[in-house]
């Protein structure tokens, strides 16, 4: 999964948060990368409050991930199993049997330090001037990785590598080698390949900043087992992930080098040398959990208003639901969560302000600036919840997409429009 919050993103209404210290944003971003079912809406701060609920509830997708993160049209059965992909490598996924597996060492070490997993990330690397080191090794309590600043001569980049554990046949499983929806994260090209051994590796090229395409870019791999070893790897073009000038137009690996680093065999003794949390669960629930993202899809468009023509829609398996319409005046991105048991955080997001109907449903509306990057984007939500928790939350947006212009001066839903969605009876025959 790309060390990056434009994939995380695990659920669809999150936003990361980092210090200010270079190496402190990087280890945060990178932990929370590693631990994230995937990746890619982000909305207002009130939606923020519900991601971590409703990542539990769902199982969503989503989460991202993706990312951003986003993330639709792959099913992975257990990892060990089918890996069914829409063909494409125009930013979909495609399939390549017969690929090169991992071998693990034959002699794994019981621990890694910080040091031991930076020699062993510049040996794997192209000949170069190495600088900037900063790694953690496999008996600290958050994930190990390593990082270093590499120079081949064509300028300075970042090159990191992470290792953790995902659930085999989980949703997290599944969402960290699937390929984000290009709407909420615009990128060149994705592929996802499924090995001889049944492990699945996902080349991505993207960008460090979606919406400011010409600035750094980001190029991941990652390779997850049919065990659950899950190494990442991800490099810019740049000497750090932010703060960095571009040093050099793309980053220094091709997609063949990223992909030979990924599954060295080298790193699984790594990810088998981090201690196991004897509170983790040890199966992957039989069914994912929350409400099926193709039934609020076509809920969703069942109720936009009249006059608008969907142009675009999530996938299948998206665990929310998106459409971009066009009433005529130019596009328009609509999203929507349908979140059960969320009584629990009913309290931060339903203030004074919240009107409650007669039978105890509480409402609030909120027209914002976008959040995402794109210049002059506005967003207007309608947020309900029910007495039992149920939770509708319903957003517009003036351009196709929360990370580019604004391509119309107001969404294409009014407010009473949205709250009308989000109160239908309809959300109830879902969940």
């Amino acid at each position: 999964m790309p060390v990056d919050d434009h994939h995380h993103d695990h659920d669809r209404y999150h936003d990361h948060h980092r210090g200010n210290d270079h190496e402190d944003r990087f280890e945060v971003r990178l932990g929370e990368a590693l631990h994230q079912a995937g990746g890619a809406y982000d909305t207002d701060r009130r939606a923020l409050v519900a991601a971590g609920a409703t990542r539990g509830h769902r199982l969503l997708l989503r989460r991202r991930a993706a990312v951003v993160a986003g993330v639709a049209s792959v099913a992975l059965v257990g990892l060990g199993g089918a890996l069914l992909v829409p063909g494409g490598d125009d930013g979909r996924q495609s399939v390549a049997t017969g690929a090169r597996t991992p071998v693990a060492s034959a002699t794994p070490k019981a621990s890694y330090t910080g040091d031991e997993l930076i020699g062993m990330l510049e040996k794997l690397l192209p000949r170069g001037e190495f600088s900037s080191a900063q790694a953690r090794g496999t008996d600290d309590k958050l994930p190990p990785y390593a990082q270093v600043v590499h120079n081949d001569g064509k300028g300075k980049a970042a090159i990191a590598v992470g290792f953790d554990r995902v659930l085999p046949g989980s949703e997290q499983a599944r969402q960290t080698v699937e390929c984000p929806d290009k709407v909420p994260t615009p990128y060149d090209r994705c592929v996802v390949t499924r090995l001889s051994d049944g492990s699945a590796l996902r080349i991505f090229q993207g960008y460090e900043y979606p919406d400011r395409r010409a600035d750094t870019k980001l190029w991941t791999a990652d390779l997850v087992t049919p065990k659950g070893q899950h190494v990442s790897v991800s490099e810019w073009n740049a000497a750090a992930e932010k703060g960095a000038p571009v040093s050099r137009a793309e980053p220094p690996l091709s997609t063949a080098r990223l992909k030979t680093l990924a599954t060295a065999g080298a790193w699984l003794g790594v990810v088998d040398a981090i201690p196991v949390d004897p509170r983790a669960p040890t199966a992957a629930p039989a069914q994912p959990s929350g409400i099926d993202g193709r039934a609020v899809t076509s809920t969703l468009v069942s109720l936009l208003p009249k006059g608008v023509k969907v142009v675009a829609k999530s996938g299948p398996d998206s665990g929310y639901a998106y459409v971009v319409v066009d009433d005529g005046k130019g596009r328009s991105l609509v999203q929507i969560n349908v979140q059960p048991n969320m009584s629990d955080v009913e309290d931060q997001l339903f203030g004074a302000d919240a009107e409650t109907l007669a039978d105890g449903t509480k409402v609030v509306t909120h027209k914002e600036p976008g959040e995402k990057g794109g210049a002059g984007v506005v967003m207007w939500t309608a947020d309900t919840i029910r007495t039992d928790g149920f939770r509708v939350v319903i957003s517009a947006f003036n351009s196709g997409s929360q990370v580019t212009a604004a391509t119309r001066t107001t969404p294409a839903l009014t407010t009473k429009q949205l709250r009308a969605i989000a109160l239908s009876a309809k959300w109830r025959g879902l969940g």
